[in-house]
C-alpha cells in the first residue's frame, strides 16, 4: 500500500472523485488537494474585485480571501459529495496547515510540509481527507504548492496533479519526464507561463525532498 496525495484543480473537480475513488480501492491511501481557481476568479470578477496573479499566484486582499475561502469551501463540498462517505473535507487554516506570509501577495502564505492529526486520523480509518489549501492565519495558498508541502509533510510515496493538460508541453509536446534541475531552468527562463508555472515548481520542490511527483503524462525527478 502506497500512500498518495492528489491534486485536483478547480476546473477538473468533478471529474476527480472517480480518479480518488478508484486509487482508494486499490489500497492506496489518498488525501486530495484541491483548487477553486474558476469559481474564486468568477466570483471576485462578480463583486467588482480585482483577479491579478504573480508567478502563478493570486494577489489576496482582506476582500478577496473572503470569497477564496467561500469558494474552496463550496469547491471542497461538491467534491466530498461525488467522492461519497468515504471523504472528510477539510479546511486547512482549521486544521493546523502552516505557512509563512507573503505580504507582496496580500494575505498569502508559502506552505511549509505539515503532518495534521485529522489528515493522519482519515487516512489510518480508511477515509479520503479532501483539503482546501488554506494556512493558519488565514493565509490563501497556492494549491499545487500546499499539495506538494502536505504530500512532503505526510511523508508520501507520491503526489499526483490531475489537470485538464495532458502534462507539461514544451516545444510542442509532451515530455515524459524532466528533472527538477532542468525544471528549475525552465521557470526561470521563463518559458513557460500560466497554471503549469506553480505545478511544476511544487512538483520539483516535492521530488528533490523524495516525493514521486507526476503532473498528468509528466514525471518530475530529483
Amino acid at each position: 500500500m502506497s500512500r498518495l496525495v492528489l491534486k485536483v484543480g478547480g476546473a477538473v473537480a468533478d471529474g476527480a472523485a472517480s480518479q480518488a475513488l478508484a486509487l482508494a480501492e486499490a489500497g492506496h491511501e489518498v488525501c486530495v488537494v484541491h483548487g477553486a481557481g474558476p469559481q474564486i476568479s468568477a466570483e471576485l470578477r462578480r463583486r467588482g474585485l480585482p483577479v491579478r496573479f504573480v508567478g502563478g499566484r493570486r494577489v489576496t486582499s482582506a476582500a478577496a480571501l473572503e470569497v477564496v475561502r467561500d469558494s474552496l469551501a463550496a469547491v471542497n463540498r461538491e467534491l466530498c459529495a461525488a467522492i461519497g462517505e468515504r471523504a472528510i473535507g477539510l479546511l486547512g487554516d482549521e486544521i493546523g496547515l502552516e505557512a509563512e506570509p507573503v505580504p507582496e501577495l496580500g494575505r498569502v502564505g508559502d506552505p511549509v510540509p505539515t503532518r495534521p492529526a485529522p489528515v493522519e486520523a482519515a487516512l489510518a480509518a480508511g477515509a479520503i481527507p479532501v483539503v482546501a489549501p488554506l494556512a493558519r492565519g488565514p493565509l490563501n495558498v497556492n494549491a499545487d504548492e500546499m499539495a506538494a508541502a502536505l504530500a512532503v509533510g505526510l511523508d508520501a510515496d507520491g503526489l499526483l496533479f490531475v489537470t485538464d493538460v495532458p502534462g507539461l508541453l514544451h516545444a510542442g509536446a509532451v515530455v515524459a519526464k524532466i528533472a527538477a534541475g532542468e525544471a528549475d531552468r525552465l521557470l526561470a527562463d521563463g518559458a513557460l507561463e500560466g497554471g503549469i508555472v506553480p505545478k511544476l515548481r511544487a512538483a520539483a520542490t516535492a521530488a528533490r525532498l523524495g516525493v514521486r511527483a507526476e503532473i498528468g503524462a509528466t514525471e518530475v525527478v530529483a
